[in-house]
């Protein structure tokens, strides 16, 4: 890249599987990319991965974003453990501060999730009685004891939801008043799911730390394998606020096919947006993201107005930096002859 290049064409912020998605693609596809992450994330608090094929269900969450984390690198992205603190510019030249440094991009992919409203304890852990994901885990609960959390639409239609996995489903409301419409409750209480209006005053756990039973303020006392809180998502769309970028009346980032927002230079994928929360999804909307972005960042084929009656000059081809030509140099175990000369 020449001097006058900004530092990177693109920057994803957000390491969970869409983010790491569009990574590979756009630093496959030729293009400089940096990586931003906090850590944490939905995913890595995964005990199990379920839904991705390929990928075994022993996996843990951390161990599935570590490996795609490395298999980025390999290809010859940078990544950087930070939090985005601002962000501005505009298409071909945005400036992303983390802590005391700053990097500049001609695009940026916003992956930055959300996080699930936590309901107030007593709670078992995470993946050991309580789940946030009715599509990856309700294949654990078939013909078992299970709970939905909550007071609202949610929770209601969930509770429902379960029936097609379960003849054993409570709705706990936890000490308070449903909030679901007339309608809902109507349809609710056609279905045989029991409604426990009482607050949970304590839990019990199995050896295994699995969740066993909740306490109830009527004295009663109710086995579970485990269930779901309904309370709503917390979207990290700080940076997307920054940048003005629309969202949805629910809190999402609009975006259209491929991941464009309103902004022009600005993607979003993943948890972020619209559609189901699921890490196969998420790693389909980072791979239309990051070839979407390609379209628009690569340097061939030109246009006859760019071109203008000339021809391409052969020096100027291939249109790949000596950094990522040297990357796949080294996957490939060979040094190509352009990067070779630049040390």
């Amino acid at each position: 890249m020449s001097e006058a290049d900004p530092e990177y064409q693109v920057a994803v912020v957000g390491g969970g599987p869409a983010g790491l998605t569009t990574a590979l693609y756009t630093t496959r596809l030729g293009h400089e990319t940096v990586l931003i992450d906090r850590g944490g994330g939905r995913a890595a608090m995964m005990q199990d991965t379920h839904n991705v094929i390929g990928i075994t269900e022993e996996t843990s969450g951390k161990e599935l974003l570590a490996t795609a984390k490395a298999q980025v690198e390999s290809y010859g992205a940078d990544t950087v453990r930070g939090f985005v603190t601002d962000i501005h510019g505009s298409a071909g030249s945005f400036e992303l501060d983390v802590g005391e440094d700053s990097y500049t991009a001609e695009r940026v992919v916003l992956a930055t999730g959300f996080s699930d409203e936590h309901p107030d304890p007593p709670l078992p852990r995470t993946g050991r009685g309580l789940h946030y994901c009715l599509h990856c885990d309700a294949y654990m609960f078939i013909d078992e004891s299970v709970y939905v959390m909550g007071t609202g639409e949610s929770a209601a239609h969930v509770a429902m939801i379960m029936l097609n996995f379960t003849n054993e489903v409570d709705l706990l409301l936890r000490g308070d008043n449903p909030e679901w419409s007339e309608t809902t409750d109507e349809q609710l209480r056609a279905h045989p799911v029991d409604i426990i209006e009482s607050e949970i005053t304590g839990m019990n756990r199995k050896d295994d730390g699995w969740l066993e039973s909740f306490e109830f303020e009527d004295g009663t006392t109710r086995e579970y394998k485990g269930g779901f809180p309904m309370y709503g998502s917390d979207y990290h769309a700080e940076l997307a606020d920054i940048l003005g970028v629309k969202r949805t009346d629910e809190g999402n980032v609009k975006v259209e096919d491929n991941g464009h927002t309103s902004v022009e230079g600005v993607f979003a994928v993943g948890d972020l947006v619209p559609g189901h929360n699921q890490i196969p999804v998420a790693m389909g909307q980072g791979a239309k993201a990051g070839i979407a972005i390609h379209y628009d960042l690569r340097e061939f084929p030109k246009s006859l107005a760019e071109l203008d009656g000339e021809t391409v000059d052969p020096e100027t081809t291939p249109a790949i930096s000596d950094g990522l030509r040297k990357a796949a140099a080294a996957r490939h175990g060979e040094a190509p002859e352009a990067a070779a000369d630049d040390d």
